[in-house]
């Protein structure tokens, strides 16, 4: 019978089975998700340090075109100088072949250039073009002001100590091939900020501290240095700075992970978490409707037993009456009153099994001197019986099913010592609670069986159901709300049963 219905042990070799199982699920899909952040991280480094190279080309193509600029501005100077001569060697009243200063004046065909007098007068002009609909006076006014806030005008001596102005600006196609220029350059680092790398990124000055460039990085990091030094700090604990060489001087490119690639880590123990929290909660809700089930089993059956017990008992009855009117059958029908006086207690507890039994304030040490007294005198002499009692324990309980529990308790105990060793029974009284402890100098309940000997089935018995624990357990907790639990027990030396009970 203990073979057929101890179904504990083979229950917790399945749930561990079932834990290990779940553990290598989730350690595979653990490993799986940090090679895809891995890989993610290594190609995110990977775009970083093509940004960082694209920077730095960037950088030597500045510097190129800045030198190329450079040139021709010095070539558009020169023409303005050339120009200059030539007005002064036209000035000239000594002067009688002008054909080569005039191809010199003629030549200049792209340098706007506006020559004033001492008063400001405009005097005469060359390259400016004024449109049909346009007043001449008003675009060489224009002219004349863009001119003086892009270089300083020149001032020419002439023969006889006159002078005059010449204002002068860069030419339109130098104007507009640096602007293509610069366009460019903005719309080359703006693509590369935006596409090349999605990660976070800060292009730093070795030198000065400075930021260079900066991609992904929210202004209020950029506009505080406290704020950018530990944005900084913090990228460099994630991932090492790239080194890159802008301008002849070191600069170091700091990143972090993508806001994709942070959730992509997070992302495994989130959805772990959710599974986690599905299972446990229909677990929970598996469990409660098993207990529901188990608890309508319990009840149906101890009504049914309750039930069957009634009719013979009643048949019983009329047979012991019948009995004492023999004075021969008085003694047999007083033996047999006992017996039915017996079945009717256990009849009674088993109906009270699924309705709230009225529970009422009475004196425990008188019941358990009852219950133990039962006991004592049905029993060999080789069981010694120990009681610790207190004068008098006033506790609200039900008699009939606390009587039970404490016979389930004795009756375990007896099995344990198989009919030799001792039993005790020891009531403490404290201020809040009761404590009573049934002890035994059995063989003890090995460890991995103390959280199953309460569950419906469990029995180390070759006869038995596994039930007395398991409704003195729900007596105590549900009906009375208190506490059964093994204490204490040691294999070969015996085992106690605690049972705790609230006093107000």
């Amino acid at each position: 019978m203990a073979k057929d219905y101890n179904i504990y042990s083979r229950k917790q070799r399945w749930k561990l089975l079932l834990f290990v199982l779940a553990l290598c699920i989730v350690g595979v899909s653990l490993a799986y998700t940090k090679t895809l952040v891995d890989k993610i991280a290594s190609e995110e480094r990977t775009k970083v340090e093509i940004w960082a190279d694209a920077v730095q080309k960037r950088s030597a193509l500045v510097n190129y075109t800045s030198n190329l600029f450079k040139k021709l501005q010095s070539g558009e100077r020169k023409k303005v100088d050339l120009y200059i001569e030539a007005t002064k060697y036209l000035a000239r009243p000594d002067v009688t072949e002008v054909s080569f200063a005039l191809n010199v004046l003629n030549e200049n065909t792209t340098v706007p250039v506006i020559l004033t007098n001492e008063k400001g007068d405009i005097t005469s002009h060359r390259n400016i073009n004024v449109e049909p609909e346009q007043d001449v006076d008003e675009v060489l006014a224009s002219e004349l002001r863009d001119m003086a806030a892009q270089y300083d005008p020149i001032e020419i001596v002439y023969f006889g100590n006159s002078r005059v102005y010449l204002y002068y600006k860069d030419s339109r196609l130098f104007s507009e091939l640096k602007t293509t220029f610069d366009d460019l350059q903005q719309s080359f680092i703006s693509d590369l900020i935006l596409n090349a790398a999605s990660s976070p990124l800060i292009l730093l000055d070795s030198a000065t501290g400075n930021v260079i460039e900066a991609g992904n990085i929210e202004n209020v990091v950029l506009d505080y240095p406290i704020n950018l030094a530990a944005r900084l700090e913090q990228m460099a604990e994630q991932h090492d700075p790239i080194s890159v060489e802008i301008n002849g001087s070191r600069a170091f490119v700091y990143y972090e992970d993508s806001y994709l690639l942070t959730q992509l880590k997070y992302y495994p123990i989130a959805q772990m978490g959710v599974i986690g929290l599905f299972v446990m909660i229909a677990y929970l809700l598996f469990s409660t409707a098993r207990k529901a089930e188990q608890n309508q089993v319990w009840v149906g059956m101890s009504k049914e037993t309750a039930h069957q017990l009634g009719t013979p008992l009643s048949s019983m009855i009329g047979w012991i009456e019948l009995l004492k009117q023999d004075e021969k059958t008085v003694p047999i029908a007083v033996e047999l009153e006992k017996d039915v006086s017996r079945l009717q207690v256990v009849t009674e507890r088993f109906s009270k099994i699924g309705s709230q039994p009225e529970l009422v304030e009475q004196d425990l040490i008188a019941l358990l001197h009852t219950a133990v007294d039962y006991y004592s005198m049905r029993i060999g002499k080789n069981v010694n019986f120990t009681k610790d009692f207190p004068d008098k324990v006033m506790v609200t309980i039900n008699h009939a099913l606390f009587e039970w529990v404490i016979e389930n308790l004795i009756k375990n105990a007896l099995d344990a010592i198989k009919g030799k060793g001792d039993i005790s029974i020891v009531v403490k009284d404290e201020e809040h609670r009761v404590l009573i402890d049934v002890s035994d100098s059995g063989k003890g309940i090995p460890s991995k069986s103390m959280k199953t000997v309460f569950q419906p089935g469990f029995t180390t018995k070759k006869r038995g159901w596994g039930l007395g624990l398991s409704l003195s357990k729900r007596i105590i907790k549900e009906y009375h709300h208190g506490k059964i639990y093994v204490l204490k027990s040691e294999i070969g030396k015996g085992t106690t049963f605690r049972i705790s009970l609230r006093k107000d």
